[in-house]
């Protein structure tokens, strides 16, 4: 156990006035309460600090007791596994009782409440996600997180395996912390561990599965992590669809994101990896339960034709007039990363990258123009509504994108006249 590694001076939030004295109720009459996982963890790491979680001894029940007798709002979120959800002065923070696991099934563990810090950390997943701070500050280490966040190694507590094996979504957590903070190589044995037992990935929800896959392509640069995930077999297991299509385009989008300062994009990142194939797409989506947004933007890539770097700005405003604007930008994006990365070795790529940036400027300035006719002015031209009538205006309004929006209402209404007296 580690003593003499402290956040204090690191940890502004460690300085809440709220946080500390929720921390001070959760200990008083010999009770503990610990700052637990990510906060202590991404302090260390110099990363951000989003979610500030407590690990107690109280029992559930209790930890509500004292929190509502020292002014704070309490909510039970999780309280069947001991996690009740604390509004602090504007902040919320998770507290859970210490436990000890004694039934797992690869999806959800049955646990008993205890008091023994060894047992808490010893059921969680990776060394760097079993830390501990006091309320001063002082870490504490049990199962050796900070050598481990030192040489930013991502390693399993105890037998890998047997971690897997109580929660089968460790092994996409293996490969998502280790694109967040890892380094070099995955430690051999998690590795081995997740390539053996990556078959019990199909015991998951859908929702469980998407929600660490976008996690993971949220990452600054998944690509090691992808790469390792293809080679032992859990990137197929969890998204076939990338299996025969390669994830070599991953590594040219992440430079070009990095280049461009394109915010990073999960699912940018995803349609790199998958196919442009909409009948795959829309089978994929269902089966990861994407939410609408998600699947109508993963169709609007995959219907989107493939774009050409010479095109000229009028043949891609037709394009985009009758097509999807996300659809056309996530093609022009991908393709210019493509096309980016081997002009390092091309002189023609770097020509082509350069007609895709400059397509790309010209759809972010791009507003769809307003068709000038109207079915009313048909009718006031003699046509009956029904079919002739829409038929006209739609042969209509393609004329008027063929000429480049460049017919003006007067021309349009001849042309009308012209088509329903024939």
């Amino acid at each position: 156990m580690s003593a003499d590694i402290t956040l204090s001076g690191k940890a502004d939030w460690l300085d809440d006035k709220h946080l500390q004295r929720l921390l001070a109720a959760l200990k008083e009459g010999g009770e503990e309460a610990r700052v637990a996982g990510g906060a202590v963890r991404n302090t260390l790491l110099g990363q951000p600090v989003a979610d500030i979680d407590i690990a107690a001894t109280t029992v559930p029940e209790e930890t509500i007791r004292r929190a509502e007798a020292a002014g704070f709002k309490t909510v039970p979120t999780g309280i069947e596994h001991g996690t009740i959800t604390i509004v602090a002065g504007g902040n919320t923070y998770e507290v859970t009782t210490l436990r000890a696991d004694i039934e797992t099934d690869g999806r959800r563990a049955k646990v008993i409440f205890g008091r023994d810090w060894k047992l808490d950390a010893e059921r969680r997943d990776f060394t760097i996600n079993a830390l501990y701070a006091e309320a001063d500050g002082t870490v504490v280490d049990i199962v050796g997180g900070v050598a481990d966040i030192e040489a930013r190694r991502l390693r399993f507590i105890g037998d890998a395996e047997a971690r897997i094996r109580e929660d089968y979504l460790r092994i996409l957590r293996f490969f998502r912390f280790f694109a967040w903070y890892g380094e070099g190589r995955p430690d051999a044995e998690g590795l081995k561990a997740c390539a053996r037992l990556k078959d019990g990935l199909a015991q998951l929800s859908a929702e469980r599965v998407w929600s660490e896959l976008k996690k993971l392509l949220s990452a600054a640069d998944p690509s090691r992590a992808l790469l390792w995930m293809r080679q032992a077999g859990v990137l197929a297991a969890a998204l076939p669809e990338s299996e025969k299509w390669g994830i070599d385009a991953i590594h040219g989008l992440v430079r070009t994101e990095k280049d461009l300062g394109w915010a990073v994009d999960p699912m940018l990142r995803l349609e790199a990896v998958v196919p442009p194939d909409a009948v795959r797409m829309k089978t994929l989506a269902e089966r990861l339960k994407f939410s609408n947004e998600e699947a109508d933007r993963l169709r609007h890539w995959a219907l989107a034709a493939p774009p050409e770097s010479k095109a000229t700005e009028t043949e891609l405003a037709k394009k985009l007039y009758f097509g999807n604007r996300d659809g056309v930008v996530d093609r022009l994006r991908l393709a210019l990363a493509a096309a980016r990365a081997r002009a390092v070795e091309d002189d023609e790529a770097m020509i082509q990258a350069g007609g895709f940036s400059r397509l790309l400027n010209f759809t972010s300035r791009w507003e769809k123009p307003v068709f000038p006719i109207k079915g009313a002015d048909l009718t006031e031209l003699g046509a009956s509504p029904g079919p002739k009538l829409g038929a006209t205006l739609k042969n209509i309004e393609k004329e008027w994108v063929e000429s480049g929006f460049a017919l003006d209402r007067d021309a349009l209404l001849k042309r009308a006249a012209q088509a329903l007296e024939a």
